[in-house]
């Protein structure tokens, strides 16, 4: 059993004002692993003015300063790397093919951030006006809990890299990475209250943080129902938001497509991160014609995805990460059932060969219309719909009519088209033909799934404000 209790505030580990203990769980086993004693409204208050008076020393320091920060911390984590691939598989569940990206991104993302400040320009010309890109000030930084230790070190660096000063909020179901991830961060020796590290719930630490009039920014990945909480609390002060969100994304296979190059990907892009993906490409849009032909190839390729122990190394798809959210799953594999689709692979309960764990079939549907809750609702899980269209302008209004727009997948022979396809569809990344990801570029959504935009110069520049001089 491990026992987390401390916070990190003002360049110190301290012992929490807050003396709930959450229970650390084991998703693969469903055992009680260890326990973390949670930060409350007080120790945010703390947090926030430690960083407030961080703020005027590290807003003025000049880029190389900066960068010479980030490189400390990019060589702190990647030193930690052995250890965070534990914590990932012990507390996440992830499997070797997700584990082992999930412990190298959070040294590679501080990498990324460098060199987008490198080429970053925080003075330029409007006519005759000069253009400053002033930091905003204390951000709040609250990750989820499905690749914790990415979402801190990317969203740490990106403010660091525009001049802020940081109060982070992670998910209290992953405290073992946290707890890594903040020992790294620690040896890098930033100046006290630069960043400031508080585990707490949403309701108590969240809360306080979106609602403080001292936090200028909040940066924010999660649930869209969370993102609608904070952006209301952000508007009595008028506080910045960046909110990356849910999404139920389309994988739109066009009728000219090779089914051996397309099938793979779309399995991939549904059940990546064990279906525990806000760009899960969930909708696979398939023409009419050749349906039955993609309903086969579909459903021998999951029908094969291995369900199990993330540690052996042949499992794609690990366990759901608590009790809740396995329940969760298995309620929508019966509402598909309710609402008249039909099971071509996977469906309610454990995979063969499992007993304990919160493990999930993966799963596909046919027969599926869009305006199930199938179709519609973030299932968070490995469950994947067929969607069928009779011509291209059909296939891109299905893609389209979704309340979300986070990334999109079109797949097809001819790339010009699919491009010309991809240009049609309202989602802020839409992927032609693969599933790579570009860090220079700016990352979000449309509509319900967000505001805002991360990555590259878009995340710096959304810890900055413009301020135009003249004369």
């Amino acid at each position: 059993m491990q026992h987390i209790e401390q916070i990190y505030i003002n360049g110190e580990f301290v012992t929490p004002h807050g003396t709930e203990r959450f229970d650390l769980c084991n998703p693969a086993t469903a055992k009680t692993i260890g326990q973390v004693r949670l930060a409350d409204a007080v120790d945010a208050e703390l947090a926030i003015a430690a960083a407030k008076a961080a703020f005027p020393a590290w807003s003025q320091t000049t880029k190389q300063e900066r960068i010479a920060a980030l490189q400390r911390m990019q060589a702190a984590v990647a030193a930690r790397h052995d250890d965070l691939l534990e914590a990932v598989i012990e507390e996440y569940g992830a499997p070797a093919s997700r584990s082992a990206w999930m412990a190298r991104y959070p040294a590679e993302v501080i990498g990324q951030a460098i060199t987008a400040l490198k080429a970053f320009e925080f003075t330029t010309t409007a006519g005759a006006a000069r253009v400053e890109m002033i930091p905003l000030g204390v951000a709040g930084l609250i990750t989820p809990w499905n690749s914790d230790a990415g979402f801190i070190c990317g969203k740490l660096a990106a403010a660091l890299a525009a001049g802020c000063t940081a109060v982070i909020k992670p998910s209290e179901m992953s405290a073992l990475q946290t707890q890594i991830v903040t020992e790294a961060l620690h040896a890098a020796d930033l100046p006290p209250g630069v960043f400031n590290i508080v585990t707490g719930r949403g309701d108590t630490v969240g809360e306080t943080i979106s609602r403080h009039p001292l936090v200028a920014k909040i940066s924010f990945t999660g649930s869209t129902q969370t993102g609608k909480a904070i952006l209301r609390n952000a508007a009595e002060n008028f506080t910045r938001v960046t909110l990356e969100l849910g999404g139920k994304s389309p994988t739109l296979i066009l009728d000219d497509a090779d089914i051996n190059q397309a099938v793979p990907l779309a399995v991939q892009a549904g059940l990546m991160n064990s279906g525990q993906a806000c760009v899960a490409g969930t909708r696979i849009l398939v023409p009419q014609s050749r349906k039955a032909e993609f309903e086969q190839a579909l459903a021998q390729a999951i029908a094969a995805v291995k369900s199990g122990d993330p540690r052996d190394n042949a499992t794609e798809v690990g366990p759901m990460v608590s009790e809740k959210q396995w329940q969760r799953v298995q309620g929508y594999i019966r509402k598909g059932l309710e609402e008249g689709a039909r099971l071509l692979a996977g469906g309610e309960g454990r995979p063969e060969g499992t007993r304990d764990g919160w493990f999930v079939r993966p799963t596909l549907f046919t027969d599926v219309h869009n305006q199930m809750a199938i179709a519609r609702e973030e299932i968070f899980g490995p469950v994947l719909c067929v969607i069928p269209y009779r011509d291209e302008a059909e296939a891109i209004a299905i893609a389209n009519d979704t309340d979300y727009g986070l990334s999109a997948l079109v797949l097809g022979s001819d790339a010009e088209r699919a491009r010309r396809v991809a240009e049609q569809i309202q989602s802020g990344r839409v992927l032609v033909n693969t599933l790579a990801h570009e860090p220079e570029a700016p990352f979000g959504g449309f509509k319900h799934s967000g505001v805002g935009r991360e990555m590259g110069a878009w995340g710096i520049s959304a810890f900055m404000e413009p301020k135009s001089l003249l004369g």
